[in-house]
């Protein structure tokens, strides 16, 4: 299914059940989004459950930067997340093993 804003990813997100790969994880991720259709969102994933908001968390253990368009691209497999990071087109700001396990739950 292909997300055609970011707020439809972050929607989807929340609804989604966790891999079994990441159900033990308990993190909280802040997704800073520039450009149209961006803003400010964070996931937190405790209990095998995802919560999502609007907004900035207060202590997010990753933080992610991007583009709206380069994020959508990224969830919708059109970006290769590596390339992104490398090409300085995706940001990443904190635990970056953590960023790893979740990549493919939050795009890539």
């Amino acid at each position: 299914m292909t997300m055609a804003t970011v707020q439809e990813v972050f929607d989807m997100i929340g609804n989604r059940p966790l891999p079994e790969q990441v159900a033990d994880i308990n993190a909280t991720l802040q997704f800073d989004l520039s450009g149209e259709g961006g803003g400010q969102w964070y996931v937190a994933v405790a209990s095998g459950k995802v919560t999502t908001a609007q907004g900035s968390a207060p202590n997010p253990n990753l933080t992610l930067s991007a583009s709206a368009a380069d994020y959508l691209a990224l969830f919708n497999g059109q970006l290769n997340p590596m390339n992104a990071f490398m090409q300085g087109k995706l940001k990443v700001k904190g635990d970056m093993a953590l960023a790893m396990r979740l990549q493919k739950l939050f795009g890539g």
